[in-house]
């Protein structure tokens, strides 16, 4: 995804705020939606303020995809799901109940709109993306970075008449294959907490085979957590010094940076 030529931040940030180092310090603002009745220079954020806001993130990046020529885009690294404390958020609708939410899975443009609010609104995180042609990712303290392989001035021209500032910044969120690294981890079988007792770096690991493992699209990254199968035992032992012993431990691969 860092090969992807066209990349923008797009944010409600006002970029004349910036210091010298292009810190966002000269003015207070919200940064999420748990900020909602809280006083920022001098202005309290209503609930209706803040989701006109977050509308304007998630049509701004719907009409980047539109531009771009995307129908539709597979999350990555999804972390996180619904839980009880979260349904009885004053955020939680009810329409979150009837999202799929699986890494890997394609999400069309109806059901993007429904996972960026529940990524906006911090009750998951996820990328998303589209191969080395799109992607949407979702930071912290309402920073949104999109990237494109066409240039969208339409798409700019919107979200510039809708309250949002749009950069030519790319994405500290991406990552290629030749800048990721591996790592096997494992924890007590027994451990509820899931904590990684030993962890090893691994190189030179075949990623199209790790893809049929775990049952990944042939554009996956192979980035993100993913529990190693005992059936898988003998192939990935090839590439540790520690015994694998699934009696005793659980195990994980893991790709990022």
């Amino acid at each position: 995804m860092k090969h992807i030529h066209h990349q923008w931040r797009v944010t409600k940030y006002n970029p004349t705020f910036r210091d010298e180092h292009g810190q966002y310090t000269l003015i207070e603002e919200w940064t999420s939606p748990f900020d909602i009745e809280e006083t920022f220079d001098g202005n309290e954020l209503k609930q209706e303020d803040y989701l006109r806001v977050e509308e304007a993130y998630i049509d701004s990046a719907i009409a980047f995809m539109e531009e771009s020529g995307i129908q539709s885009v597979r999350v990555l690294g999804l972390e996180g799901s619904i839980t009880e404390e979260d349904r009885a958020s004053f955020l939680y609708e009810s329409e979150f109940e009837g999202v799929v939410l699986k890494e890997d899975s394609l999400v069309d443009l109806g059901a993007l709109r429904w996972i960026m609010k529940m990524v906006l609104r911090d009750f998951i995180w996820c990328q998303l993306y589209d191969g080395d042609r799109f992607f949407i990712h979702l930071g912290t303290d309402y920073y949104m970075y999109i990237g494109s392989h066409v240039n969208c001035p339409a798409a700019i021209e919107w979200s510039a008449t809708h309250g949002l500032f749009v950069e030519s910044e790319p994405s500290p969120y991406g990552i290629s294959e030749e800048d990721a690294i591996w790592e096997i981890g494992w924890n007590d079988l027994d451990s509820e907490s899931k904590i990684l007792v030993g962890k090893e770096d691994v190189t030179g690991i075949p990623l199209d085979e790790c893809r049929r493992i775990f049952r990944l699209s042939v554009g996956h990254p192979v980035t993100g957590a993913f529990e190693i199968p005992v059936a898988e035992k003998d192939f990935f032992q090839r590439f540790l010094e520690h015994e694998m012993d699934f009696d005793l431990y659980e195990y994980r691969f893991w790709g990022g940076h």
